[in-house]
């Protein structure tokens, strides 16, 4: 598979996502549903901390993703819902800092909506992955 990164943008030293992604003949690709902070009952984790969430939210899609041999870095778009934008926008840090550590620049959204499926819910991440 080749992979070109499309108009990057970089936020400090680090970057933050593409605006595209070329991907030309993969060999798998993974569609990656919503995921949210769960904890390991199911019960949402980390109610109230926008940070927690966006943490444990990448820990549980790199956790999907390993199951299915795929890497964080092997993702090529994701999309963040969130009921409070100007929180995550406070707390984006944790976002690239989750994205830095796995070496991963996808194309992104960042979106606020009104609700998600839990109350206790700040955020919720999905993605496509390829390789």
């Amino acid at each position: 598979m080749r992979r070109e990164d499309i108009d990057p943008r970089f936020f400090g030293d680090r970057l933050a996502y593409n605006r595209a992604v070329l991907v030309e003949q993969p060999r798998r690709w993974l569609v990656v549903a919503g995921h949210e902070a769960r904890d390991d009952e199911g019960g949402i984790a980390a109610v109230g901390d926008v940070r927690g969430q966006l943490r444990l939210t990448f820990r549980r899609m790199g956790e999907t993703l390993e199951k299915a041999g795929f890497a964080l870095r092997d993702l090529v778009q994701i999309r963040i819902f969130t009921v409070d934008i100007d929180a995550v926008t406070a707390h984006y840090d944790a976002v690239l800092d989750e994205l830095a550590a796995a070496d991963c620049r996808p194309a992104s959204l960042l979106a606020e909506v009104r609700a998600l499926s839990d109350p206790r819910m700040l955020v919720e991440i999905e993605g496509l992955a390829a390789q």
